[in-house]
């Protein structure tokens, strides 16, 4: 978890000018390394930037039912599904600003998507795209707006040709719910079991060999515009078509995409020896009160990539015990 100074930031367009000059392309030999099988993710992790982070916890928290798995204060770690995380950062100490576009959504995959919505409709959540369950469709679903305008997607996925290699990993996953002494007004039986991240490409075909050759990811669902590649047992990205999806391509973007990994040197190295993405810094960082480490690259059309390990310190006990590292 990294938060330089946004003035420190590289632009967006050097980044990707400087990913395409590598060519993205891997040492001789190294052809045959798959880094998710062999560094592993253990979860994934969105971080999105406010100017209110105080309210968007409460937000997360208390309408949504996130449990809070760390808080250093200007940036607060919710666990949305086992292995599915959001941060919530104060945009004044972040990486990004919240002048610059929101481009990403998250899906919050739920079994009670009919439940949640009359729910939200009663805590007054503005919706963006309302409830319209169709049958025969591969998902249903309905777009809510946080509290400073990133889009959620509450959405339920169907038996259907389409989710073939989808629905058996959906129905492996435990839902999560908020802890029993929790304060919130979500009702019993409400929760989450998976996430997707929306990311949204000009260049959807080089996405895609990026998140299969350089990251190693495998895809589960091909809808044509919109594709899914699992991160961790219920972790989920997706790239989509930015002319077809709820957001245009943007040069800069209010998200850093995160993966939470237990070998952050394995990455690191394997970064930089193959050229697989371009790196922000040449090392990985320390944080100085010894919570975490981490290092921060660019995928091809400029969304930052950070991997994230956290080390045992006062502040992580509730994090590392939801990631099975706990005393």
């Amino acid at each position: 978890m990294t938060f330089p100074n946004r003035n420190d930031r590289l632009p967006a367009a050097l980044a990707v000018a400087a990913v395409l000059a590598t060519g993205c392309a891997q040492t001789e030999g190294d052809d045959s390394v798959n880094p998710l099988e062999e560094f592993g993710i253990t979860a994934n992790n969105a971080f999105f930037y406010y100017d209110d982070v105080e309210a968007a916890t409460a937000f997360y928290s208390e309408t949504l039912g996130l449990r809070v798995a760390a808080d250093y204060g200007f940036a607060k770690i919710v666990q949305v599904a086992p292995t599915s995380f959001l941060t919530l950062v104060d945009a004044d100490e972040g990486m990004h600003s919240t002048e610059e576009p929101r481009t990403v959504a998250v899906a919050l995959i739920t079994d009670q998507l009919d439940e949640w919505y009359a729910y939200l409709i009663e805590q007054d959540v503005e919706m963006r795209y309302e409830f319209n369950p169709t049958e025969g469709r591969p998902h249903d679903g309905f777009v809510a707006y946080d509290p400073e305008g990133y889009y959620l997607e509450f959405e339920r996925f169907n038996a259907h040709p389409e989710n073939e290699l989808f629905m058996p990993l959906l129905d492996q996953a435990e839902t999560l719910y908020p802890d029993p002494d929790q304060a919130t007004t979500v009702p019993e039986g409400l929760g989450f079991k998976a996430t997707i991240l929306w990311l949204y490409y000009r260049d959807t075909a080089g996405a895609l060999a990026f998140l299969e050759e350089k990251l190693g990811l495998e895809k589960v669902v091909d809808q044509g515009w919109a594709w899914i590649y699992q991160t961790s047992p219920t972790g989920y990205i997706g790239p989509v078509d930015e002319t077809r999806g709820m957001h245009s391509y943007t040069e800069q973007k209010a998200v850093t995409v995160s993966f939470f990994t237990d070998d952050i040197d394995g990455w690191h190295s394997y970064v930089s020896e193959t050229n697989a993405f371009e790196l922000r810094e040449t090392e990985v960082h320390a944080d100085s009160v010894g919570r975490f480490r981490a290092f921060v690259g660019y995928d091809p059309e400029g969304y930052f990539l950070e991997f994230d390990t956290f080390l045992e310190h006062e502040l992580n006990v509730k994090l590392l015990e939801s990631l099975g590292r706990g005393r």
